[in-house]
């Protein structure tokens, strides 16, 4: 009876099987030319980078706000407009005749100021270094603008795969569904109802699965948007451009990791040896411009010790005096300065001030060094433990797993195991691969955020491996 239970159920499983597994092939190709034929945009993550530095508005304001600074630096090292003076001197308050006196006169002065010591060559400077910060900011901003955007484009990718897997593992759980139904419908079956309430309610779990990711990834792309927005770019100049015109790429790039060096032994670096990478970085080097500035402003406050100059001359004619006779012109020349006495409660103050000014941009400086270092130690920690998890996942609990569904399938099969371990190891290989996927993409966000550190130039951050020859 037990042979013969086992043949006969082996007679109408065996090919719902061979169909389960034809059909879910059948429905990974055919989601796959669907989702093909659906998308408009295929955006890879180095043109979203591209599209995300060509549209940042920021840029071009900071290139303006450079622009008027090198202006301003120009303006400053002229020296002030010259004043001159009309009169009209000592005229006889009696009759106002311009003849009448002898100190009567009209006169023209022109007048020059002179600016303390060498402010004027100081401030030129000055206003010179703190235009130069701003190719380092802008430098900075764009390697930010990289990291943002491709945080969020792997995100998405990460929802678009994952959404994927579900859809091809799902169509295998509504066949185990349909032979649960079968088996507990016939009499040679022994599937109990608990086990056809098991597969539905896995089937509802992988829907709601799905609706979770499909909002993960409509999230994730519509965010992308913000720098897609730009309507002069052709490739993206639609108005109503919405997130499902989007599609990414189906590969997860390999992103090269600069300095590799740097990650070859788990022990902590020492800061003195990290400190020269991290010195050039542009949001470093940024404020190290602005600390020269700064301290060219303490030289500056010191020539507020030396005397502003001023010169002055005046031309003044006279007229005739009442017997006709002529009276010579008169013409002053003269110099002014002031004298910096009081200096306790002004300059020495003016001094102080800038220097603490000084002081205060260093302190920028190495609170923004010790970030970064923070920042490369708590990431490089997390990179090494997920490419220790990654081979873990690749030699040992992926294949397990799939070997694990494969024999319980074939238990099943034969009548020698329960349905309910099919389904629960069906949902670990899901879960795997899910986490694999997880994996991967965590490694690559891990990646960038390691290159922003070290990166020359922002497109370096996701350069790929391939093209490098290292993968």
């Amino acid at each position: 009876m037990n042979n013969y239970f086992s043949i006969d159920r082996i007679h109408w499983i065996y090919p719902i099987l061979m169909s389960l597994i034809f059909s879910t092939s059948l429905q990974a190709i055919s989601f796959s030319a669907e989702e093909t034929q659906d998308t408009q945009k295929v955006l890879t993550l180095q043109q979203l980078a591209e599209v995300t530095l060509h549209n940042d508005p920021w840029l071009a304001g900071n290139q303006y706000t450079e622009e008027s600074i090198k202006d301003l630096s120009i303006s400053a090292s002229t020296l002030p407009d010259p004043k001159v003076t009309l009169g009209l001197n000592n005229i006889a308050a009696n009759s106002f005749n311009f003849s009448q006196e002898g100190m009567t006169s009209f006169s023209i002065g022109l007048s020059q100021n002179i600016p303390r010591g060498d402010s004027l060559a100081l401030k030129k400077q000055q206003l010179e270094l703190m235009g130069s910060q701003y190719p380092y900011q802008r430098l900075n901003r764009k390697a930010l603008l990289i990291l943002t955007s491709s945080k969020i484009w792997l995100e998405a990718y990460r929802a678009q795969q994952s959404i994927e897997l579900i859809e091809q593992d799902r169509g295998l759980f509504k066949q185990l569904a349909d032979v649960a139904q079968v088996s507990y419908s016939s009499t040679a079956g022994r599937t109990r109802q608990q086990d056809l309430i098991r597969a539905e309610l896995e089937l509802i779990n992988l829907d709601d699965r799905l609706m979770q990711l499909k909002q993960k990834r409509d999230m994730a792309l519509k965010k992308l948007l913000e720098w897609l927005s730009d309507y002069s770019v052709d490739q993206y100049n639609s108005r109503s451009l919405d997130a499902t015109q989007l599609s990414l790429a189906k590969t997860l790039p390999d992103i090269k990791m600069l300095n590799s060096a740097l990650y070859q032994s788990e022990l902590p670096i020492k800061p003195e040896k990290l400190y020269p990478y991290l010195a050039d970085h542009p949001a470093i080097l940024s404020l190290e411009q602005k600390i020269k500035a700064s301290e060219k402003g303490i030289e500056l406050a010191k020539q507020k010790y030396k005397p502003e100059w001023g010169l002055n001359a005046a031309y003044g004619y006279r007229d005739h005096d009442l017997l006709g006779n002529t009276r010579s012109d008169l013409f002053s020349v003269g110099i002014s300065f002031d004298l910096p006495f009081f200096t306790a409660n002004r300059q020495d103050k003016q001094v102080k001030s800038a220097i603490n000014q000084s002081e205060s941009v260093k302190t920028e400086k190495w609170l923004a060094i010790r970030q970064l270092m923070a920042e490369f130690e708590s990431t490089r920690y997390k990179l090494i433990r997920l490419n220790e998890r990654r081979e873990l996942f690749n030699n040992k609990l992926l294949p397990q797993t799939h070997i694990q569904a494969e024999a319980s399938l074939t238990a099943y099969t034969n009548d020698a195991g329960d349905f309910a371990e099919v389904v629960r190891a069906r949902i670990a290989e899901l879960n795997a691969s899910l986490e694999k996927l997880t994996i991967d993409v965590d490694r690559q966000q891990s990646i960038i955020e390691l290159n922003y550190l070290f990166m020359k130039q922002p497109m370096n951050m996701i350069e790929s491996a391939v093209a490098q020859g290292e993968k």
